[in-house]
């Protein structure tokens, strides 16, 4: 998944990001409420996490914003105001989850998890939790991937490139695209990450089979068709 904290407590941004990314996560974040409602209105991402008190712009203020733009992304609330009347108003602004401070890590990201799960169940009658293309299969609910059955084993951000490339099956991916999705990195690191990563994911969902998924666009990216 792609996340956005937006958390002005730099001690308790760095704790949450560090964490999401051992989980395999890719983490944007933003340490004031205008820098998150920029982010949140012009990067795609799978879950927001937001702090209720923020320099700028309040959180809550974030929230109504971006609801009213027509924005559905899952947003848990943070927060150390924990009473009742707060939890409620916090809802009702448009979070769909609330986790007062202090707060264990591995609630904060089961909750996360289960928000994006329900998110992908809920876009409608049909709406994948799998993603396939020929005999390859990834489900996004228990991170696993088969092909022809057979179970495929793959880092974290193998499973990522993956995840992103048969999202926009049909499509090129530029380098640009990979970096700033699967790495999060916006710029170029002049490195040979990308072909690196490439050449493993394919050694390893590719090699013996006679219909090859991942395609090279020279000069242009990589492509799944399918």
């Amino acid at each position: 998944m792609r996340l956005l904290v937006i958390e002005d407590d730099q001690q308790v941004s760095t704790y949450i990001a560090k964490g999401m990314k051992e989980a395999g996560h890719v983490v944007d974040q933003a340490n004031t409420g205008k820098e998150g409602l920029f982010l949140a209105t012009t990067e795609d991402y799978d879950a927001m996490i937001v702090d209720r008190m923020l320099p700028e712009l309040d959180g809550l203020a974030i929230i109504k914003t971006i609801r009213g733009a027509g924005n559905d992304t899952p947003v848990l609330i943070l927060s150390a105001l924990g009473e009742v009347d707060d939890r409620v108003k916090g809802l009702r602004s448009g979070g769909d989850d609330y986790l007062v401070k202090p707060f264990a890590f591995a609630e904060l990201l089961a909750r996360i998890e289960i928000m994006a799960q329900r998110k992908v169940r809920g876009n409608g009658e049909g709406a994948a939790t799998t993603l396939e293309v020929a005999d390859l299969k990834l489900d996004l609910l228990a991170r696993t991937v088969t092909r022809r059955d057979q179970t495929i084993e793959l880092q974290s951000t193998e499973f990522r490139l993956l995840e992103y490339l048969l999202k926009n099956k049909g499509q090129v991916v530029t380098r640009t695209m990979l970096l700033e999705h699967v790495w999060d990195y916006h710029f170029d690191p002049q490195t040979n990450v990308i072909d690196v990563h490439i050449s493993r994911l394919r050694s390893k969902i590719d090699k013996g089979y006679n219909t090859q998924i991942i395609r090279t666009v020279r000069g242009a990216g990589y492509i799944i068709e399918g």
